[in-house]
């Protein structure tokens, strides 16, 4: 049974997603603060994480920074902050999904189903022997999950390297932004497709010499992107 954590101030809204997940056969433990949240989330194992933006103590932004610098736990952020900008920044700071309320228990329950298959795929590989991708300095061990550019050991979030990976998988193939949103996020984008530039955005960063110029992840306008090789 995977074990969730909510980390929700508003009683109802916690409650509910508690009720939802437990009827889908989850374990649900709920946390109302932010510091609470933070602690539990930094000291126990769970499998998946809710958060809510807008916390007594520590907001939801912080909570996901410091979960990031030390757990790849896959993090949904649920909140009624619906602007563009609040979305880019909470997957900028390593959330991998964003839920606006208010929303649907369902489709909820469905993302977070869809998030733990996915992260359950990628961390029970048991191949004999790594699996590495090299393309033009970037070398991906899909493997252990790391990536080296021009020899330098770089860390990216789990849907970052997700993204990378698939690409440079399938080089030189144009994918629409929901096309790469289904594949990596394993469900259709219902008008989330933001989240895919925000990832773009930041793998660029990691990978690119002059990201105004990138030589790896090209946009291809009014379509999407490609891997070039």
């Amino acid at each position: 049974m995977s074990n969730i954590l909510v980390i929700e101030d508003e009683e109802s809204i916690a409650e509910l997603e508690r009720d939802y997940l437990e009827i889908s056969g989850f374990s649900v433990e709920i946390e109302n603060t932010g510091e609470g949240g933070l602690a539990r989330a930094l000291r126990d194992d769970f499998d998946l994480i809710l958060l809510d933006l807008m916390l007594p103590g520590i907001d939801g932004f912080e909570i996901c920074r410091q979960i990031r610098e030390k757990k790849n736990t896959p993090l949904i952020i649920v909140s009624a902050r619906r602007d563009d900008i609040d979305k880019v920044r909470g997957l900028g700071l390593g959330a991998d999904d964003y839920i606006t309320k208010p929303f649907s228990p369902s489709e909820m329950v469905a993302r977070v189903k869809a998030h733990l298959a996915r992260y359950e795929r990628l961390i029970g590989t048991g191949h004999p022997e790594n699996e590495i991708i090299e393309i033009r300095g970037i070398r991906i061990d899909r493997t252990a999950r790391r990536v080296w550019v021009n020899g330098k050991e770089t860390n990216f979030t789990t849907k970052e390297f997700d993204l990378l990976t698939f690409l440079a998988s399938n080089p030189n193939h144009v994918y629409t932004k929901e096309e790469l949103f289904r594949e990596i996020w394993g469900m259709e984008s219902l008008g989330d497709i933001a989240t895919i530039t925000v990832h773009i955005k930041k793998i660029r960063e990691k990978i690119e010499t002059n990201t105004a110029k990138p030589q790896y992840i090209e946009t291809i306008w009014g379509v999407g992107y490609r891997f070039r090789v």
